[in-house]
């Protein structure tokens, strides 16, 4: 089976980079894992347009589609993202947004293959989890509409760099006990 693991941060080497390293190191010996950044790929913002409401297509050429096959091709998806302002990073909600051709809000519409599990793991600097209960809501309520079983989250608090895991480490390991 073969695990995805998204860095939703443009920061390709901070706390959230650190938590993929980790899950990625600890579910390798039970899947083949892949780990990608959200910022190593070119997309536009949608047009707002609609076009894809009538095609099941994106009427913009770009790097969308690399995503999206990574996704078609795991098992197992798991989004990792930091709190930007009490919700996902701009870069993250512009690759949602760019999704609409594969979302179930309209007819036609394109399909990833089915049978696929997604797990979520928001981080955030202050101390409340009510940040990364939004981020949480946020990722699964994407993976609803691509039909991605939503099947577990994990919520990390007080985690500005990555020095502040540390504490947090075995938290991260238990979650990845249920992946």
């Amino acid at each position: 089976m073969k695990a995805l693991i998204i860095n939703c941060s443009p920061v390709r080497e901070g706390a959230t980079a650190e938590i993929v390293r980790i899950l990625d190191q600890e579910l390798l010996s039970r899947y083949e894992t892949k780990c990608i950044c959200i910022d190593d790929y070119d997309f536009e913002f949608c047009k707002g347009c609609r076009s894809c409401h009538k095609t099941a297509k994106c009427i913009i050429d770009d790097d969308i589609i690399k995503i999206i096959n990574e996704i078609d091709t795991a098992d197992i998806i798991i989004s990792v993202s930091p709190s930007y302002w009490a919700d996902i990073p701009g870069q993250f909600k512009a690759f949602i947004d760019r999704c609409t051709p594969w979302c179930d809000t309209h007819e036609p519409h394109a399909f990833i293959s089915d049978g696929k599990k997604g797990y979520s793991v928001a981080l955030r600097t202050g101390p409340g989890m009510h940040e990364c209960e939004r981020i949480i809501e946020t990722i699964e309520h994407f993976y609803g509409h691509l039909h991605i079983e939503s099947s577990g989250h994990l919520g990390l608090t007080s985690i500005e760099f990555k020095e502040d895991l540390k504490p947090k480490k075995k938290e991260i390991i238990n979650f990845c006990k249920d992946i």
